[in-house]
């Protein structure tokens, strides 16, 4: 199956199958982003944004939410 016929067969779907499709879509693309960041952050990927975060920190840099 390609890309040309997934998309021919989501444009042929019913408002509700749709509605299914998108729901199922958002959450299968959600825990593949949250699989990508874990492995990132088990991998030391994101150590320089968590180090350079502290740093400001620590210099006042920053502001309360």
């Amino acid at each position: 199956m390609t890309v040309e016929d997934l998309e021919k067969a989501v444009s042929k779907l019913p408002p509700g199958e749709l509605a299914k499709f998108r729901a199922w879509f958002e959450a299968f693309d959600a825990a593949r982003f949250d699989e990508k960041i874990e492995r990132d952050a088990n991998d030391g990927r994101l150590d320089y944004f968590a180090e350079e975060t502290l740093d400001e920190f620590k210099r006042g840099q920053t502001r309360g939410l």
